[in-house]
């Protein structure tokens, strides 16, 4: 049975790229199933594509191929690889710290270089392409993997998994009275935040549904929130353009405005220069 290949890319929709990849797959193998995870990754943002896998990875049947392609090294000598995770799956990807979160939850078992001499797409009229690998490399060798041409061993060299490129990943710290976190992503259709804390270490804080949660936003030092929200299971019972916090779907703590955009309208987001504080009143 083939194997599906699940696609995320920074490419967009706005030109050709995504069909041409499509298109590589499609060539090797007609019967392979080709399905869209998302296209819309910040540009360049290698840690969004780390969280994007490990948010869905989880859910698809075992053997299903990855293939992650945000690449702002393209070209240069960071290594294109292919992962096979202590969970069941394969992961396509440049090894630029896309593989971050995945490793942390998840495990990688182990990690091939990809072999361009036999896994890249050689045409005559683009030997001297170098600026798009999703197509003749990433998209091609994991085409090549799931239709059974190849098999993981013949995808080229092993290397040392304590090689991979990794993200610094920020740990939630409890307190006495209170448990700090930071926004790892957000949900950017929506505009609610997800913080790194998880549901476990929020209850083990001391935290119980229905709550009124003293919560601070800091923005490199500067509180740029400081309001008394509650803990809620559902957005139903939260009044609309109110702000509460509830366990998303992967167990972690959001914040969220309801019926509204808590990103646009209080002007937050993710990364390192935010510091989220959840305290007893």
């Amino acid at each position: 049975m083939k194997k599906m290949l699940v696609f995320q890319t920074d490419f967009t929709y706005k030109e050709g790229a995504v069909a041409a990849m499509y298109g590589v797959v499609k060539n090797v193998d007609l019967d392979i199933e080709i399905i869209t995870a998302t296209h819309e990754i910040p540009q360049y943002d290698t840690w969004s594509a780390s969280y994007r896998l490990y948010q869905y990875i989880d859910f698809w049947p075992k053997g299903t191929i990855f293939v992650s392609v945000v690449d702002p090294g393209v070209g240069t000598s960071r290594r294109a690889c292919v992962a096979k995770t202590k969970n069941g799956y394969y992961i396509v990807t440049p090894d630029n710290g896309s593989l971050t979160h995945v490793d942390r939850y998840f495990g990688i078992e182990s990690v091939r270089e990809i072999d361009e001499t036999i896994n890249r797409l050689h045409r005559e009229d683009n030997g001297a392409v170098s600026i798009f690998h999703g197509r003749d490399l990433f998209g091609y060798c994991a085409a090549r993997l799931a239709s059974g041409i190849i098999n993981y061993e013949q995808v080229g060299r092993e290397y040392p998994v304590s090689e991979i490129v990794r993200h610094e990943i920020a740990e939630p710290v409890i307190k006495e009275d209170r448990i700090e976190g930071m926004f790892e992503i957000n949900d950017p259709n929506f505009g609610n935040l997800w913080t790194n804390i998880t549901l476990r270490d929020f209850l083990k804080a001391g935290f119980r549904m229905g709550d009124k949660v003293h919560t601070v936003i800091y923005k490199r030092d500067e509180v740029v929130f400081d309001q008394f929200i509650p803990y809620y299971d559902s957005f139903g019972k939260a009044e609309d353009h109110s702000v509460m916090i509830y366990n998303n779907e992967i167990n972690k703590m959001g914040l969220a405005e309801v019926v509204g955009n808590l990103c646009e309208d209080y002007r937050l987001s993710y990364g390192s220069e935010y510091k989220v504080v959840f305290a007893h009143e």
